[in-house]
């Protein structure tokens, strides 16, 4: 019997764009297109393998902050947070260099309509965007949340780290219609009844992401706990419980309400 070959996983970064509705806080979701080699079909929070160029922002103070206790893997993985937000939804998380305020939404619009379809063809960076607008990022904005890596086992692997972000309230999220195919402002609890009724398609870390953010009724109660509370990375392990069920085992101490979970149909486990 040939031993399996562990691949490595790929870094990725994932937004969870909040904002605060009537009825509490909703966070913007993604439904990826049927032929998307990444969770094809199912609900997600916008986000993406890092790139190379996204290392080299990291580490260009004229683009990226420096922000204390943040190490270089860490600005890499937020850089391309802010540049799958922007692919994948239209919201910007920078502002232009010397001011204080994020994009409006009139610069957005300008900026979109000067760079977003040259970007989206691969004939442009996130990096001459921001160099021809004379943009810095606004990493401060984020919360780091939470860190999934896929199983060793699995064909496809990827080490995700997921964050927090209050959607900029004069920009506009929307989903590009290529990748993704439709997007919904939505309460972390609507999601998940969404998906017990058959609406939607969770996979399990976004599921187990949705229920703790679900936790808090404000946007601004969710950012503060995850700034007070140390992330825990989680790779699942599959078990069989005393009655012959097959579950899933994270660690406790990564705060999601308990260590054995049903294993969800499909036991796939993707990067979002």
């Amino acid at each position: 019997m040939g031993s399996h070959v562990i691949s490595k996983p790929l870094r990725a970064a994932t937004v969870m764009l909040l904002r605060d509705g009537n009825d509490g806080m909703e966070v913007f979701m993604i439904v990826r297109h049927h032929k998307s080699d990444v969770h094809a079909g199912a609900l997600v929070f916008p986000g993406g393998r890092v790139d190379a160029e996204d290392y080299d922002l990291a580490i260009d103070g004229a683009v990226f902050p420096a922000q204390n206790g943040v190490d270089a893997t860490m600005a890499a993985l937020r850089v391309a947070a802010v540049r799958e937000t922007f692919e994948e939804c239209g919201v910007l998380l920078a502002r232009a260099r010397g001011e204080e305020a994020l994009v409006s939404a009139a610069r957005l619009r300008d900026i979109e309509a000067a760079h977003r379809a040259a970007m989206t063809r691969g004939e442009r960076t996130f990096g001459a965007i921001l160099a021809a607008e004379n943009l810095v990022l606004a990493p401060e904005t984020m919360v780091y949340f939470a860190h999934w890596i896929t199983p060793e086992r699995s064909p496809k692997r990827f080490d995700t780290h997921f964050f927090l972000a209050a959607a900029p309230s004069d920009q506009v999220a929307l989903h590009d219609g290529q990748e993704a195919v439709d997007s919904v402002w939505i309460r972390p609890g609507t999601a998940l009844e969404r998906a017990r009724a058959g609406t939607y398609q969770l996979r399990f870390p976004t599921q187990m992401n949705l229920q703790k953010l679900g936790r808090h009724r404000l946007s601004a109660t969710a950012m503060d706990d995850a700034r007070a509370s140390r992330v825990v990375t989680v790779m699942t392990k599959q078990e069989r419980a005393g009655d012959g069920m097959r579950v899933l085992r994270i660690p406790l101490e990564a705060d999601y309400g308990g260590e054995l979970f049903e294993v969800p149909n499909p036991p796939s486990m993707p990067s979002q």
